[in-house]
């Protein structure tokens, strides 16, 4: 094992022994579903935050979460909460299926492949809630 290793092997250790102080059941902690716990905004509300009261030429709520999935995406995918986040926010914007489907596929050239398939399977989820929704 490299002293890397074993260095950041100790520095988990110590903050598993911490977590185990404070609160036993934070160990345990997984942020599943914390996605959930945001609330979708207004679109109207999104175009206001992301920019358009400050540059009202600038990019659109959903150009702007359309460049934010990428990057999501590029990255990994191991943001998992934040890409359901932004996903949900980009329904609410008006993208459609095919146009998030259609950036994942790009940012395949940059996080590879395995990224582009779980940022599909999370898309899939949240495209799943909403035909649940309508299902009701």
């Amino acid at each position: 094992m490299s002293d890397f290793a074993k260095t950041y092997a100790a520095m988990m250790e110590q903050g598993a022994a911490a977590l185990r102080a404070m609160n036993p059941a934070l160990e345990q902690f997984t942020p599943q579903g914390f996605d959930k716990l945001f609330p979708t905004m207004p679109k109207d509300w999104m175009e206001a935050v992301f920019g358009n009261a400050f540059n009202p030429e600038g990019l659109d709520a959903k150009t702007r979460l359309l460049v934010t999935l990428g990057g999501l995406v590029a990255t990994g995918a191991m943001a998992e909460p934040q890409i359901k986040l932004t996903v949900r926010h980009l329904i609410e914007t008006g993208a459609t299926e095919k146009e998030i489907a259609e950036v994942i596929y790009q940012m395949s050239m940059l996080g590879g492949l395995p990224a582009m398939n779980r940022a599909l399977e999370l898309a899939n989820e949240v495209f799943a809630e909403g035909n649940e929704e309508g299902d009701a």
